[in-house]
């Protein structure tokens, strides 16, 4: 199975590369295209997950439809046939892996959202009772379902290098208070929704990272990917079990053996069995059929 590592399109000008996508100027908007780039501990690893970058994208198109009822989002189409002619000789790579979309201004910050302590969160939960600044009830466990969602921004790092949380106080001293709530207050709208949507069809959200941007005319706009298993936790309700750590429907997987190895989490990423991919890759399908009752395309 072909594997997208990068993408190389000379008659588009290539903005960045990403952790995952590459990103090309194409005049008025943008293009996204997902690779199958994986991303472990902030180190791009040297291998791929098949379908990575395909799935990624339709999941993010299937939440960008159901939020955009309470926010406008960058997604202009995700129809290859209707990208600029400058895209067409690239059609059938493009096709299924990218977006065309907005041009905005990202904030400096990256919106975490909480609905379950896990993660970074639970090692900062049992260093300080709280996450980011915002005290919690002790005797919570691993994987619990917090009392309330919570908002925990954090820096956005360049690539091989660790974001980092910070208190909102910290957000609001970067961005300004009335836009700084305004993003509080619709990431965790949007969480709330989507949490909804997915356990009743399968999947625990129990956190995920949004990220925000400012449009020519000085709104808010929602971009980059939207709850996929690259920037959420997605647990299986049958499985779900407080005190431990969970199985995941997203890269924990992979996580989870580069912990096994001892991976010092710095560049590079070590060489993983196919059978680490392949489980992955599978993974992610699973997480797409259950949220859309679709297959990859």
């Amino acid at each position: 199975m072909n594997v997208i590592i990068e993408t190389n399109f000379p008659a588009l000008t290539l903005l960045k590369r990403g952790k995952v996508r590459d990103v090309y100027d194409v005049g008025e908007y943008l293009l996204f295209v997902a690779t199958d780039r994986l991303s472990a501990f902030d180190v791009v690893m040297p291998q791929g997950i098949p379908l990575k970058g395909k799935i990624l994208t339709q999941i993010s198109e299937f939440w960008f439809a159901q939020t955009k009822d309470i926010i406008r989002n960058h997604v202009v189409t995700c129809t290859v046939d209707e990208f600029p002619a400058s895209c067409t000789p690239y059609k059938e790579l493009l096709r299924g892996r990218s977006m065309l979309v907005q041009k905005t201004k990202p904030l400096s910050v990256e919106c975490i959202v909480r609905g379950y302590i896990s993660g970074s969160g639970w090692l900062d939960y049992q260093q300080t009772q709280s996450i980011c600044g915002i005290t919690l009830p002790a005797g919570l466990r691993e994987s619990e379902k917090l009392p309330a969602i919570i908002f925990t921004p954090s820096t956005k790092a360049d690539v091989g290098v660790h974001d980092e949380n910070i208190s909102f106080e910290e957000m609001v001293q970067r961005e300004g208070k009335e836009l700084s709530m305004l993003v509080r207050d619709t990431a965790i709208a949007v969480f709330k929704k989507a949490a909804a949507i997915a356990e009743a069809r399968g999947i625990i959200i129990a956190d995920t990272k949004m990220e925000f941007g400012i449009d020519a005319d000085g709104g808010l706009v929602l971009i980059d990917e939207l709850l996929t298993p690259d920037s959420s936790r997605f647990w299986s309700p049958q499985k779900y079990q407080v005190g431990r750590s969970q199985e995941s429907f997203d890269k924990q997987f992979v996580r989870d053996y580069l912990l096994s190895i001892q991976f010092n989490k710095k560049p590079p990423g070590p060489i993983m069995p196919d059978e680490i991919l392949q489980k992955t890759s599978e993974l992610y399908k699973q997480a797409l059929y259950i949220l859309t009752g679709k297959h990859v395309e």
